[in-house]
């Protein structure tokens, strides 16, 4: 096989299981628990699944004979932002389970752990706990640290966030909407988005 046809045979194998036609992660997101979410992370995540969705479904035959590549609006249609919002499930669950974890446990230890030294200059760069409590305020839970505790109802608020974070999206932009076109104030914004 040349390279570019084992390329394409690793990303339809590992990327796209043709019988049942759901996504498979796993290989793009390793180790996404611990990822802080920057803009330019998510941006490569996009592009990296738009290329191989291109590559997947190839080219498409107009009604007039001519052949074209999906755009990216057709793209998003067809599968949403999965690996995005797969990734902040992870984190979801990966934090209910360190939060879970006795005092003596060195990953415990080391999560409450501070730096004793003098912050630098200039505003702080995101911290991981900080992205991942910005997901739980943005999807509204209520007494987040008593459901850590209860194992079953965390499990239901981490597969929740693999669709709620989009209707977050889309209630923020229809939000902006409703704030643009009056002439009311701008609301203040929070200190996580």
């Amino acid at each position: 096989m040349t390279a570019y046809s084992c390329i394409y045979w690793l990303f339809h194998r590992i990327y796209y299981d043709t019988q049942n036609h759901k996504h498979k992660i796993p290989v793009v997101t390793y180790d996404c628990e611990t990822w802080v979410l920057k803009e330019n992370i998510k941006t490569k995540l996009r592009v990296f699944e738009r290329k191989v969705l291109r590559r997947i479904y190839g080219p498409t035959k107009e009604k007039d004979g001519v052949w074209r590549i999906e755009s990216n609006e057709e793209l998003k249609r067809l599968t949403g932002d999965k690996n995005i919002n797969y990734i902040k499930a992870q984190r979801l669950a990966w934090f209910g389970h360190v939060e879970r974890m006795p005092n003596n446990n060195m990953v415990k230890k080391i999560y409450v752990w501070s730096a004793a030294l003098t912050s630098s200059l200039g505003r702080p760069k995101n911290r991981w706990k900080d992205d991942v409590k910005c997901d739980i305020t943005r999807m509204k839970i209520a007494n987040w640290k008593s459901c850590i505790r209860n194992r079953t109802k965390w499990k239901k608020f981490v597969e929740m966030a693999k669709t709620s974070l989009k209707l977050y999206r889309l209630k923020k932009k229809k939000k902006k909407k409703l704030t643009s076109s009056s002439a009311c104030e701008s609301p203040a914004r929070s200190p996580c988005c």
